[in-house]
């Protein structure tokens, strides 16, 4: 499969990247921008630096000024580069596996929208090229992560996290220094946890058993009150309570909006329907997944004060905050924002995580995904339960009586239980998607254990077979 735009960039295989595509993409994403400086960053992968040097040559040769950020965060990047006026070009695979990679890019006003992209991918079947007189510079700058860590100091201010004992689980995150550092500075005491020399490809919406156990077992034997971490390029934040278990990005996003007093909130159909429930968010606005979709809502919310999140956390600021002092807008998703608002929304109420957590309106949401599978098979087989009711209702029959199916993105079916279910198909990763909602966390992993089970029996048999979700409470 050639590399295609998916929820957040142009992903694809790192043997299909090749450096013609990728001066090509960027050649096509310069006909489309009009701007003279461009700043270029990756994550940790071992393709990752050969990539950006394709992306810096093609500026360099279409005129552009290029100032290389090294290995950074992508919304460190972004916070520099809008800073200066400038377009960007992150290397990241995000959470995927080491043999992907892709290229996120950045107008000089934020993120590229779906229109945007659609412009950049008709420029590259054109093979348009950004041609110039002379070619533009290439230096290195790593000013950038300090930038990003001096919003934070800025906006939460020195102490607002003193007292606090944190596990930073390094992985391959681009931003494990980075954490670290911010972490430092607002006064909490840091545990490096868990450094990988070797990609390790972290998905915060679906970790494994391993560093689940992982968790638990650093947050015991080093006393932490929490855990932190990301996944490569730092865009999803991960955070864990005492015990070292993992809360929910759409739960954090919560926590956030609330704590920056948001009037508006903008998430996509698979976040937790919680947001709808809690009174002080005086708009709520459902979208596709992907923060191309939220950025497009945000920018017609009725109020000033608008942010978005997504299930996976990632935050975007939409206005001038103030927490301790002022911290401006990030028009792209942001791991460490959604973090330090829970982190001091618990400090601030004097409860642990877990009971600020405990205190929100009682509704769960669990995520799980299927890897390696054929996406045209599991287009397929979505597309029967979308357009064939009756499909829909014998495949579902065993969880009770559908009461409305929402197709923004996928299939969301709510039940007259009040629970959830949610199916999509990855847009640009070999991944089919499985969302869970219910009053009980038991209840909504149940509910994605069987899920997961029975649509990957389905897309692993050769032959079309009818299935149906058994009841999670009437299984041997």
């Amino acid at each position: 499969m050639a590399p295609k735009f998916g929820t957040s960039g142009l992903r694809g295989l790192v043997r299909e990247l090749s450096a013609s595509l990728v001066t090509d993409y960027t050649h096509a994403f310069l006909t489309t921008v009009r701007c003279d400086r461009l700043y270029a960053g990756r994550d940790l992968r071992p393709s990752s630096p050969g990539i950006v040097r394709s992306v810096c040559r093609a500026a360099s040769e279409a005129g552009v000024e290029v100032v290389d950020c090294g290995t950074i965060a992508t919304p460190a990047l972004a916070f520099s580069s809008l800073a200066a006026g400038a377009a960007a070009i992150m290397v990241t695979g995000s959470h995927v596996p080491a043999d992907r990679n892709g290229l996120k890019f950045y107008l000089p006003d934020g993120e590229v929208l779906k229109a945007d992209e659609a412009k950049i991918g008709a420029a590259y079947v054109n093979g348009s090229r950004r041609k110039a007189a002379r070619s533009g510079t290439i230096r290195s700058d790593m000013s950038a992560e300090r930038h990003y860590v001096a919003r934070y100091v800025t906006g939460f201010g020195p102490g607002a996290l003193k007292g606090l004992r944190l596990g930073v689980y390094r992985h391959s995150s681009v931003a494990r220094d980075t954490f670290g550092q911010i972490l430092k500075r607002l006064g909490a005491e840091v545990v490096e946890l868990g450094h990988s020399e070797v990609f390790v490809p972290v998905d915060t919406e679906a970790i494994d058993r391993k560093t689940a156990y992982n968790l638990r077992d650093w947050s015991q034997n080093h006393r932490l009150d929490a855990i932190v971490s990301s996944d490569g390029d730092a865009d999803r934040p991960m955070l864990t309570d005492a015990t070292g278990k993992l809360i929910s990005g759409d739960i954090l996003g919560v926590l956030t909006a609330r704590i920056l007093k948001a009037k508006s909130v903008v998430t996509p159909v698979s976040s937790n329907d919680m947001v709808r429930r809690l009174p002080m968010f005086e708009e709520v606005i459902l979208t596709k997944i992907g923060s191309p979709f939220v950025l497009e809502a945000m920018a017609k919310a009725k109020h000033a004060e608008v942010v978005g999140f997504e299930a996976n956390g990632g935050f975007i600021l939409g206005f001038e905050a103030t927490v301790f002092g002022p911290l401006a807008p990030l028009p792209t998703r942001d791991a460490m924002l959604p973090i330090l608002g829970s982190l001091l929304a618990a400090k601030r109420a004097d409860c642990s995580l877990a009971e600020l957590v405990a205190g929100l309106p009682p509704c769960v949401s669990v995520s799980d995904r299927l890897q390696r599978v054929d996406l045209d098979k599991a287009r397929a087989f979505l597309s029967e339960l979308i357009e064939d009711r009756t499909a829909r209702a014998a495949f579902f029959a065993s969880l009770g009586e559908i009461s409305s199916a929402d197709l923004t993105d996928g299939l969301r079916v709510t039940f007259t239980s009040g629970e959830v279910l949610h199916l999509r198909p990855s847009g640009n990763a070999p991944e089919f998607r499985i969302y869970a909602q219910s009053a009980s966390e038991s209840r909504a992993q149940a509910l994605v254990r069987v899920a997961r089970e029975t649509v990957g029996c389905i897309l692993k048999s050769p032959k079309p077979q009818k299935a149906q979700i058994p009841d999670p409470d009437h299984q041997d």
